[in-house]
């Protein structure tokens, strides 16, 4: 029995592999953009987390930083005479607290 393939027929047969071939790479593709997708997910979660943590701490600094500009501005107004020593070393010693609890929460 012989079987004689055509031109055509080796063609057609070429292109099935082609495409089998083809399908196969494209699995792998999608499987491996399955990981990554997963993985930067996990890395936008992290993100989220750390700049809500940042933020909470600009506010906690920001806060600190008006006590302490505050007190400066109360030391400014004593040199000039505007303020008794008493508010003044009260706003100090206010400042000194804030700062003190913001390093105890670190």
């Amino acid at each position: 029995m012989e079987t004689a393939l055509s031109l055509k027929d080796m063609g057609l047969i070429l292109i099935g592999i082609g495409l089998i071939v083809l399908i196969g790479y494209c699995i792998l593709v999608l499987k491996n953009l399955v990981v990554t997708i997963k993985h930067t997910n996990q890395i936008l979660a992290d993100t989220e987390v750390i700049s809500g943590i940042a933020a909470d701490k600009a506010k906690e600094v920001d806060k600190i930083i008006g006590d302490v500009s505050e007190s400066i501005g109360s030391v400014a107004d004593i040199i000039k005479g505007n303020q008794n020593v008493v508010q003044a070393l009260t706003a100090i010693v206010n400042s000194i607290a804030s700062i003190k609890n913001l390093i105890k929460h670190n």
